[in-house]
């Protein structure tokens, strides 16, 4: 029987442990609110209605919903189908295209935007680019709205196959063979079992997409291009203000994307929490 002293030698020997973990956490956290509360105290709230009633801002602001909005649905309707195939088959390749889907994760945002930009205006070449056989028929990409969405949808998908794929490991496949036993087909078993059990899961990805679709910069303003009133959303707005020197406006754009980073946050944990 171990005795006392023992007993409370074991629970001092934890306390480093435990002392690291939250110095850690609590570290990093504060670096996190003093980002926050460094960008607050440095506007007023003149500064922030100033923003809010510029046109500018508020064509910007409508431009960012719409075009995460449409990334952010293009990104689940991919990323779907796309996880459940890495869950539940087992193919030659596999691991290959399991790796391929990240590579917008772990490139640099600024190489994406340059790569879309070569691709559709110098593939296969510059006589017959992608960009000039869609202005041929009247489709206008690099530089306009359209470019603004394929490059936050590029990244964004990306993340919403990896919390998908999360999503159909956790759901156990044993639902979906006795539906198959019981004579439906595999895209039965999919829609009326799966699915519906993934749809927190379809919840959470989609507002991950929109979140990072939100945060989307380099992509942007390479491919896109930030010009006012055309191609300028949130985060190139920032841009925008910090060029013409206007700190306080960039502040207060800024303040309005960490409220919208913070809001959908709360709603991918939201519609992640199974209990």
């Amino acid at each position: 029987m171990p005795t006392d002293s023992n007993h409370h030698r074991k629970v001092r020997s934890d306390v480093p442990f435990y002392s690291g973990l939250l110095g850690f956490t609590g570290l990093y956290l504060l670096l996190i609110l003093s980002i926050v509360l460094a960008n607050a105290s440095y506007i007023t709230w003149p500064d922030i209605q100033a923003a809010i009633g510029s046109e500018a801002i508020q064509s910007s602001l409508k431009l960012t919903f719409l075009t995460c909005t449409i990334s952010a649905i293009l990104s689940l309707i991919f990323a779907v189908p796309i996880a459940y195939s890495l869950s539940r088959f087992h193919f030659r390749g596999r691991t290959l295209l399991d790796t391929l889907l990240d590579i917008p994760i772990i490139l640099p945002p600024l190489v994406v935007g340059l790569s879309l930009l070569i691709l559709f205006n110098n593939f296969p070449s510059r006589e017959l680019s992608i960009e000039k056989w869609l202005n041929a028929h009247g489709i206008a990409v690099t530089f306009h709205v359209p470019a603004i969405i394929l490059a936050q949808f590029t990244i964004a998908a990306a993340f919403a196959v990896r919390s998908m794929k999360n999503t159909f490991d956790q759901i156990s496949p044993r639902a979906e063979q006795l539906a198959l036993t019981l004579g439906c087909s595999r895209s039965q078993a999919f829609w009326k079992v799966t699915l519906p059990q993934a749809h927190r899961g379809v919840i959470a990805a989609g507002v991950l997409a929109w979140a990072r679709a939100l945060g989307e910069f380099g992509p942007i303003l390479v491919f896109a291009g930030a010009t006012r009133g055309r191609t300028e959303v949130l985060a190139t707005s920032v841009f925008l203000e910090i060029n013409i020197g206007n700190l306080a406006g960039a502040a207060s754009v800024s303040l309005i994307l960490i409220t919208l980073a913070i809001a959908t946050i709360l709603i991918v944990r939201l519609a992640g929490d199974r209990r």
